[in-house]
């Protein structure tokens, strides 16, 4: 099911998500918190949120920097990466850095999807083995392509099929049309996530959201926008 909130102009449309994303989080600690306190759990776990990278999230990253959530217990991720060095500008973890771990948001923990020491696969194998990742985000903003990927779960990869239908967290993602492979979570780690956000501006997207809604097409906002237990907020700008 899509949900959607339109705006005018970004500012807004980043005031905004930035609200909705902290009252999702807020939800989370506390869900946390009570199930801590009921001993079903040995301790309070960190809410998880998972951004994007690209150019598009910047001017949110930032105002979601300087929200006065109880950012000590949020631990923030990515929904994908490029497997590039953090210091590559292609880097996904470089844009958090820069843009979200700042002012209020500095005192958030930070994991990473890319580490080019390793190898990629090995790599994704050990993210999903990382106890840390063995629940999906509480909370992802997703972006998406005029291509209706989103995170990097691209059509024209080899990957497509493994990517739609792993159990797996992550898969390991060689785009066709796009440079750098990736990292990324998986389709059915996204359709678990309790508070799934999408951010998109201009008319183009919106027809393609549109058109990727109306029915089932080979890509994964199609996938996401078609799967009747999935909630998908779409905050759109107009411009």
């Amino acid at each position: 099911m899509i949900e959607l909130h339109a705006f005018d102009d970004q500012r807004a449309q980043s005031d905004a998500l930035a609200k909705a994303v902290g009252d999702a989080l807020h939800a989370s600690l506390a869900a946390s918190a009570a199930t801590a306190a009921t001993g079903t759990s040995t301790g309070t776990r960190p809410a998880m949120l998972a951004v994007s990278g690209g150019s598009s999230p910047r001017p949110f990253l930032q105002t979601l920097s300087t929200q006065s959530f109880d950012w000590a217990r949020i631990a923030v991720t990515l929904v994908d990466d490029r497997w590039v060095p953090e210091t590559d500008s292609a880097s996904n973890a470089q844009l958090v850095h820069d843009t979200l771990l700042q002012n209020a948001a500095r005192h958030a923990a930070f994991w990473p999807l890319a580490d080019t020491a390793q190898d990629l696969h090995a790599h994704v194998a050990a993210l999903n083995a990382d106890p840390r990742f063995s629940v999906a985000p509480d909370v992802a903003i997703l972006g998406m392509g005029e291509d209706g990927h989103t995170a990097s779960i691209f059509a024209d990869a080899p990957e497509w099929d493994h990517a739609i239908t792993t159990a797996e967290r992550f898969v390991a993602v060689h785009p066709g049309n796009a440079p750098h492979a990736r990292v990324s979570w998986s389709l059915s780690a996204l359709k678990e996530v309790k508070h799934l956000f999408l951010l998109i501006a201009g008319p183009r997207k919106m027809d393609v959201l549109n058109a990727a809604a109306a029915s089932l097409q080979k890509n994964a906002i199609s996938q996401l926008a078609n799967d009747k237990g999935v909630r998908l907020d779409v905050y759109w700008c107009a411009n």
